[in-house]
């Protein structure tokens, strides 16, 4: 019946879709903003780390003066500020003391573990501790001003860091720690992931700015993989600015991190030193193939194949760097930092998840064997589950996001409405819900 439109748009007017955390307009400013640096870097051949940084402050720039001044994120009632009534200092400086201690305590452990961490000082990670080596003392004297300032406007200055400041003291009987655990979580999420992104800004953006453009586009393979890195440039520049402005003014503070041990596992296989799925790592799937590029080479001698080949894993690595737009400021793991409806999240809840791992299936052909027919099976063995883990990983934040009711009446909506949960009940046939 849903070939009659004005029906189709009367069902979708009486389930609409939940109310999204953060606007279209968001990303897409963060978007414009990329564009323009990418343009003005591959004009004058500026392929520096330094440039990939300036990248991703040109794209977190746009989305903050966007928040603020088009969607007006600071008055949001999630922010947990109220602007019309701030405190006296006199009445709020002595929790902004305490919570300040709590803060340079946690920064403290976090420099302490890069310091002891040898793989830190290795490879990328060197640009990522001379950012933050840079970034430290700023932080410390800028912490001062914006901890006195903003705790005047919250309506609960007292949070995590407080409780540890206080804890650290003595001040606070008894101790509060699920609000400590919370806080340390969350700081956890951004040391770890951060020096992640900061290091693997500066590879792939250098790589994209250096393609010569007219060489790629009379090489389908070339053109491909070149557009793909661009995907990539565009994910993790958006990836970095949301670990980066973890701020209750924009909204994009953490509201909680996932405090289930599985959700850490699963998601910590997936990133160095933890992999697993890397070179020699026990669930290495190119054992026995051509490698992640596989089908450049299974496929050569068929142009036409090959073409539709990488046109399709651009789509996808497209879509993989849309779920990541569309968190604008907001890009975290291990966290709920709001919930997100739109973009690719109207089709499915995990749409990164999907399209990296079809991605990671038609790029190695792992069916196809150097070896023996026991390699090949091996290597399908092992993608799935390298599959598994990420069905693991998005069952754990569907655990943890669940507690949100935000997030429950998304997830209701999309068992009922999204493209990819009805057609996977469809294949299994599984009633509609609804």
């Amino acid at each position: 019946m849903f070939h009659d439109t004005a029906l189709s748009r009367a069902a979708r007017a009486a389930d609409p879709r939940p109310r999204s955390a953060v606007s279209t307009g968001c990303g897409l400013a963060g978007l414009a903003g990329l564009l323009v640096w990418i343009a003005i870097a591959r004009m004058f051949g500026m392929d520096g780390p330094l440039s990939a940084m300036a990248n991703v402050v040109a794209c977190g720039l746009p989305m903050v003066l966007w928040s603020v001044l088009v969607d007006k994120v600071h008055r949001n009632p999630s922010t947990g500020i109220d602007w019309s009534n701030p405190k006296p200092l006199r009445e709020t400086y002595e929790i902004s003391l305490t919570k300040l201690a709590g803060l340079w305590l946690t920064w403290a452990a976090i420099g302490i573990v890069y310091g002891l961490e040898r793989f830190y000082w290795d490879g990328n990670y060197v640009f990522a501790m001379w950012c933050l080596g840079i970034a430290a003392p700023v932080m410390f004297v800028a912490s001062i001003p914006y901890m006195l300032w903003i705790d005047r406007h919250l309506t609960e200055p007292r949070d995590g860091a407080w409780a540890l400041g206080a804890w650290l003291m003595g001040l606070a009987e008894p101790i509060e720690r699920e609000a400590i655990y919370a806080h340390l979580r969350s700081w956890a999420v951004k040391g770890f992931f951060l020096a992640f992104m900061l290091a693997i800004v500066p590879p792939g953006f250098g790589d994209f700015i250096r393609g010569d453009s007219a060489q790629v586009l009379h090489d389908p393979v070339a053109l491909a993989n070149w557009l793909i890195t661009f995907m990539f440039v565009i994910d993790v520049a958006f990836a970095t600015v949301g670990y980066i402005l973890t701020l209750r003014p924009l909204d994009s503070h953490i509201r909680s991190a996932n405090p289930f041990m599985a959700a850490w596992t699963a998601a910590l296989i997936c990133y160095p030193p933890f992999v697993l799925m890397g070179d020699g790592g026990v669930l290495d799937y190119h054992v026995g193939t051509r490698g992640p590029d596989g089908w450049t080479i299974w496929l050569a001698g068929h142009p036409i194949l090959m073409a539709a080949t990488g046109a399709l894993l651009v789509a996808l690595t497209a879509i993989y760097a849309w779920a990541t737009i569309a968190f604008g400021l907001r890009f975290s793991n291990l966290t709920n930092r709001g919930i997100l409806t739109h973009g690719p999240y109207r089709f499915t809840r995990h749409p990164a998840y999907l399209s990296k791992n079809v991605f990671w299936v038609i790029s190695t052909l792992p069916f196809l064997t150097t070896g023996s027919w026991l390699d090949a099976v091996r290597a399908c063995a092992l993608m799935a589950v390298t599959a598994g883990v990420y069905y693991w990983r998005a069952r754990t934040e569907e655990r943890h996001l669940g507690l949100d009711p935000d997030y429950r009446a998304y997830s209701e909506w999309m068992t009922r409405n999204g493209t990819v949960p009805r057609l996977f009940a469809r294949l299994t046939g599984k009633p509609r819900a609804g």
